[in-house]
């Protein structure tokens, strides 16, 4: 007789945990941080008058290229990869943003040089995103620095 009591109670112990279980997994499988990363860039006119922008990402107080090169230069009708700008990236919680902003940069001091403009990811976003999950965040840069410039930019984000 007991042995039944204990089956009866395991049975409704596991009926009433189950739900709740499978209740609090998509939940839980919800991001609660993100890796942003530059996904690409094209270039539409650039902002200097011979032709061609020497640009840096700023992001989090880091400036990409960093490493290797002082900056990358596109002309117009150009295309920047990730790499060539050293893969600029960060990570972000749910409740935070991150700003990659696009400098046009001169030399020989090649330093911050003019905002061309900014594309925010926003954490938001990311909270939004099942874990492994990942989306495009698109910028169009526009402005009159030195002649009419447009850019665009993508980031890509990735839950973790």
């Amino acid at each position: 007789m007991h042995s039944r009591k204990v089956i009866a109670a395991l049975a409704l112990s596991a009926g009433l945990v189950a739900p709740v279980a499978l209740a609090a997994t998509p939940a839980a499988a919800m991001a609660g941080s993100c890796s942003v990363t530059l996904y690409d860039i094209d270039a539409g006119n650039v902002a200097d008058r011979d032709g061609r922008d020497e640009l840096r990402f700023l992001v989090d107080g880091n400036l990409f290229p960093r490493l290797n090169a002082n900056y990358y230069g596109m002309n117009s009708g150009g295309d920047g990869d990730p790499g060539d700008f050293e893969n600029p990236s960060s990570i972000i919680l749910s409740n935070q943003n991150v700003s990659f902003q696009l400098r046009e940069t001169d030399g020989p001091a090649w330093g911050q040089g003019d905002l061309l403009g900014t594309v925010t990811a926003f954490g938001a976003t990311c909270a939004g995103l099942a874990a492994g999950a990942d989306t495009i965040v698109p910028g169009i840069l526009t402005g009159t620095q030195q002649t009419s410039y447009s850019y665009e930019v993508r980031l890509k984000m990735t839950a973790l």
